[in-house]
């Protein structure tokens, strides 16, 4: 695992140890950024179910400014600082252990508004569309905003959830990804 492009690019990205998290391959990551960037000049990020914090850190080096890095795993927690402290992004990134419904609330209080959102939930466990419907009904993305899901190919995502239209989907072995924008509610 590694940083694909952008500043760190070919940075070694260490996995969280055991097999609780399930890590985006460099190949899906990659494919990701060529959808949404594949570089950006700011803007905030949030890797919900962070894990080893790869998507947030490959944000970071294509030039998202801030992301906020959640995952309720100790391990994955260390894991993410670890890759932080390896980049030389500890002063752009906030790293929080928590579910992601109480981090969500703590992040309404703050009134933070994300340009990027990576949702990539334990497949097993799959909330995206709960999710989605709080991020929508909370305006936590900004207009124009861009949230990535990542989850398993049996999983269908409704094409809209309020004002956030799916915009993309692909397929990736066993892995798809649907990538929602919101649209104002003349679009």
């Amino acid at each position: 695992m590694r940083v694909v492009s952008g500043e760190y690019k070919g940075k070694a990205l260490k996995a969280v140890p055991g097999n609780s998290t399930r890590p985006t391959t460099d190949k899906v990551k990659e494919s990701i950024f060529n959808i949404i960037g594949p570089y950006f000049s700011g803007g905030c990020a949030l890797d919900l179910f962070a894990g080893s914090g790869g998507l947030g850190i490959e944000a970071l080096s294509r030039g998202v400014e801030k992301v906020i890095f959640v995952d309720r795993d100790g391990k994955a927690i260390s894991t993410i600082k670890e890759n932080l402290q390896t980049c030389g992004l500890l002063d752009q990134a906030e790293v929080y252990r928590n579910d992601a419904d109480r981090a969500l609330k703590a992040i309404i209080k703050r009134e933070i508004v994300f340009d990027y959102i990576f949702l990539d939930p334990p497949y097993k466990k799959q909330q995206l569309e709960h999710l989605l419907e709080k991020i929508q009904d909370e305006k936590l993305l900004a207009t124009n905003g861009i949230i990535v899901c990542e989850h398993s190919k049996d999983v269908v995502l409704p094409d809209k959830v309020g004002h956030l239209k799916q915009v993309k989907f692909e397929n990736y072995g066993i892995i798809s990804i649907s990538i929602y924008a919101l649209k104002s509610e003349e679009e």
